[in-house]
């Protein structure tokens, strides 16, 4: 990754950011620059800045952090993908956790992407480009669950219009297992506050009134809760979204105060309580290692043939150890 600083000049006051950039910087398209700005690449006065039209007042210090180079086309390789369900059009699977959806930097081979160009060979949609071919959503790295690709070009604009229209006129509907900390006041309730990323910390999304921070609803049903306190330790939730934005259940859950176990990047400041768990349960989050989430439902209309398809998946092992050992009572 290289870096670059300099300063604008008193002529750019006025301008927007991602233009005055594309007119210093050669090389570089508009779209580019866009991302890195939205990457949080971008710093003007020591400062990180993500909003890509924000209006310069001229003499600016900048530094610009250039992400590394990815391989222009992902390779196949012949990794184990679990296929729920597969036709000329899509093709549905339970993504296991550890598995990143596409390259990117840092993960420019081993992803789905691999896996499926190895399945599917050239029958994946390419609208998203030859990084992301056929992905109209993608889920954590570390977050299981069933995933819908598309193979085909109707295939992608059909499911696309449905994931943008996040089921409010459709059939859309995409539920999680969640297991978070702490006892709930509300044993259901809705977060709705806006999402866009940190200021401080680029792997981080905050909620924020910002102008350019992205609406997000979150539904949310509590299922169970850990006994053995006067108020639980942790609680079995049931998440329901209305958006889809990054990191969205994990910020929003954490918003309201109640992180998920496991959660590295919103929910280290919860580590002391890890003492007052089971000692199976203690066992359990260690195996898991990650954040407690699963996407264990997924509906849709299939874009081509009008069928409504659903799809359910059992959370994985790991996940189901650290369930058992807090909610099942002998």
């Amino acid at each position: 990754m290289s870096r670059l600083e300099f300063r604008f000049e008193p002529c750019d006051a006025g301008k927007r950011l991602d233009k005055a950039l594309a007119e210093r910087l050669d090389g570089f398209s508009r779209g580019r620059i866009q991302q890195m700005i939205a990457d949080s690449r971008v710093q003007l006065n020591g400062t990180i800045e993500i909003n890509a039209a924000k209006k310069l007042a001229g003499n600016e210090a900048v530094i610009l952090d250039e992400p590394p180079p990815v391989a222009a086309t992902p390779v196949p390789q012949a990794i184990p993908l679990n296929i729920l369900h597969e036709d000329a059009h899509l093709i549905v699977i339970d993504k296991p956790a550890g598995l990143v959806v596409h390259p990117s930097a840092g993960h420019e081979t081993g992803t789905l992407v691999n896996a499926l160009l190895a399945h599917c060979g050239d029958s994946l949609s390419g609208i998203n480009g030859v990084l992301r071919p056929g992905i109209v959503h993608r889920l954590d790295k570390d977050t299981s669950g069933v995933m819908v690709v598309a193979k085909s070009d109707r295939a992608h604009k059909g499911l696309a219009e449905q994931f943008a229209d996040h089921g409010r006129t459709g059939p859309l509907d995409r539920a999680y297992r969640a297991i978070s900390w702490g006892a709930f006041e509300r044993k259901s309730g809705t977060v709705d506050a806006a999402i866009t990323r940190s200021r401080q910390n680029r792997e981080k999304m905050v909620v924020s009134r910002a102008e350019e921070a992205r609406f997000a609803i979150t539904h949310y049903q509590v299922l169970d809760e850990s006994e053995g306190e006067a108020k639980a330790v942790a609680s079995l939730v049931s998440c329901r979204l209305e958006t889809g934005r990054t990191h969205q259940i994990r910020v929003h859950l954490a918003h309201i105060g109640h992180p998920l176990l496991g959660d590295p990047l919103y929910g280290s400041g919860f580590r002391t309580r890890e003492p007052h768990l089971p000692p199976e349960a203690r066992s359990a989050l260690a195996s898991l290692a990650r954040q407690a989430l699963h996407a264990e439902l997924l509906a849709f209309e299939h874009p081509v043939t009008g069928e409504e398809m659903l799809f359910e998946t059992a959370p994985p092992a790991d996940f189901v150890a650290l369930e058992t050992a807090l909610f099942v009572r002998n």
